[in-house]
């Protein structure tokens, strides 16, 4: 099949996934307006959002609402309209559509049905909070939000406090406090973090540099805005003695609390500075000693 990013766009029964504005409404680019302004139908988490956004360009779209509460009705339809030769943009409210929004189940049914799918790029907040964070950006993880409570919650607290990436988080205003204080329980109040507030908007603000400066800041200001938790990673372990039955029963406290035996194993190599598999291997009997 024909690269669609080669053809003229819009081009027919091609899916567009089109960046939008996180806050300046600049940030739209020529390129997504000319997508937009063209294609046959635009499916949007918020018909009034986004057709607030598009009439400020002068763009008449026609436009139909696609979120997590109707997506699986609307991915059929929108397959036949490709099918049918229409050109589809599908956008978010803000940022690039799939991420921690829908559109990751409409591109991989787009895809298997042999669509063209183009990513128009746009702003991001995760990346955009990343790059102004001034932590390490070599290597990191995407965590979205986190499960709101419960044993999932704890599982994931306890994947990043051994984390030695840099870890992308997002947050809701209200739940930030929550959010701050069970990182600084499970990863300490010293490690290194910048909370972003408001990216490209007038009031942005980025708060740290550790966890407990940026707990401490936001139990004296109320959180205001959208949240992009940019968190250090672990510092490398200084590898511990090994001690078989003390780092397998670690282990099994690690499963206890919900991880899987791959898991388990991951997160203690990542605290004690032995080898994963080596701790696979003990935990299913397989070496007793070095």
């Amino acid at each position: 099949m024909k690269d669609p990013g080669s053809s003229p766009e819009p081009a027919a029964g091609v899916l567009y996934l089109v960046g939008t504005p996180i806050g300046h409404r600049g940030d739209l680019s020529p390129r997504a307006q000319q997508v937009l302004a063209g294609v046959d139908r635009i499916a949007c988490e918020d018909t009034r959002h986004s057709g607030l956004l598009l009439h400020g360009f002068g763009i008449d779209a026609r436009l139909l609402s696609f979120h997590k509460h109707n997506q699986q009705r609307r991915i059929p339809e929108l397959l036949e309209a490709l099918a049918a030769g229409e050109s589809l943009a599908l956008v978010s409210d803000a940022g690039l559509p799939g991420i921690s929004d829908p559109g990751e189940e409409l591109v991989a049914a787009a895809r298997a049905a042999g669509h063209g799918v183009v990513c128009v790029p746009g702003p991001c907040a995760a990346t955009t909070a990343l790059v102004s964070s001034g932590l390490p950006s070599g290597r990191f993880c995407f965590e979205g939000f986190l499960p709101l409570k419960g044993k999932e919650r704890q599982q994931r607290l306890q994947l990043l406090a051994n984390e030695p990436r840099t870890s992308l988080l997002y947050e809701a205003p209200h739940r930030l406090l929550q959010l701050l204080r069970d990182l600084a329980e499970h990863c300490g109040s010293e490690r290194p973090v910048q909370v972003a507030r408001e990216i490209t908007k007038r009031h942005e603000q980025q708060v740290g540099a550790t966890i407990a400066q940026a707990l401490a800041h936001f139990e004296q200001h109320k959180p205001q805005g959208e949240f992009t938790v940019v968190l250090g990673g672990a510092p490398a372990a200084e590898p511990q003695p090994w001690d078989a039955p003390a780092l397998r029963q670690e282990l099994m406290a690690l499963q206890a609390s919900g991880l899987s035996a791959s898991e388990a194993a991951r997160t203690l190599a990542q605290s004690s500075g032995h080898p994963r598999r080596q701790l696979y291997g003990l935990l299913h009997g397989e070496m007793e000693s070095d």
